[in-house]
């Protein structure tokens, strides 16, 4: 049961494949896969902007502590000078303290650096492929045009198209149709001449039909007599000899 069950999958299976092979276009295949690799050379680029927007934000934030350091320690020089020793070293403790996080801001900074860097390689070598792949893409779908053109040519020219072998069944029909019309009408014609059928067109009857066949043949028999009697029996002899 496993092996009929498993048998039958790969029946259907087969033909679903079969079926998306039938359906899919190359073009819009290749189109959608361009697209996705837009999409994602997109994300590397805002990845990179992130990336420089933090590391500006970081280079402000060393700006203001390096500042605060410089009038701290003025702060603390113009205490000692005022013999406020207290105050000095409160102002160099916070010199210290900012200097702490300056270092730190420093090493932050250095690290967005390191991977602005490596985004910006990856973006490069990124856009290369996707612009190969759309060049390799554009090649593909021209070449797949041409074959499909080709191929229709073929098939109307050598009429194995489903198009083509439809149009030929047409025709066969048409002219079957067409022989045998043209048998029931002789048929009919033939029918109608010998009094089989009576013509339901026509205002005479069989008996109109007799009689006049048998006037016509009186009339054609008188006239022969007569040009009997008018060539006269010499002109019967030359006629004979001729």
């Amino acid at each position: 049961m496993a092996g009929l069950m498993s048998r039958a999958s790969l029946v259907v299976k087969a033909k679903f494949s079969k079926l998306l092979d039938r359906a899919e276009d190359p073009g819009e295949t290749l189109d959608y896969s361009y697209a996705k690799q837009l999409e994602l050379l997109q994300n590397v680029k805002r990845g990179i902007a992130d990336v420089v927007t933090a590391k500006k934000r970081l280079e402000l934030q060393e700006t203001q502590l390096q500042q605060s350091i410089v009038k701290l320690e003025s702060q603390a020089r113009q205490a000692l000078g005022q013999g406020r020793e207290d105050l000095a070293r409160q102002a160099l403790e916070r010199k210290s303290g900012l200097q702490q996080q300056l270092q730190g801001l420093d090493q932050q900074a250095k690290q967005l650096e390191g991977q602005q860097e490596k985004l910006i390689a990856s973006e490069k070598a990124l856009s290369a492929k996707v612009e190969s792949f759309r060049t390799q893409k554009e090649t593909i779908k021209a070449q797949y045009s041409a074959a499909e053109a080709q191929v229709k040519i073929g098939e109307a020219a050598t009429g194995i198209g489903e198009q083509m072998a439809d149009t030929g069944l047409a025709i066969q029909r048409a002219k079957d149709k067409t022989e045998q019309m043209q048998a029931r009408a002789s048929a009919i014609d033939e029918l109608t001449a010998s009094g089989a059928l009576e013509d339901f067109t026509s205002d005479q009857t069989q008996l109109d039909r007799e009689l006049g066949e048998l006037a016509s043949k009186s009339q054609v028999d008188q006239e022969l007599e007569q040009m009997k009697g008018e060539l006269g029996p010499g002109e019967k002899q030359k006629e004979l000899k001729s």
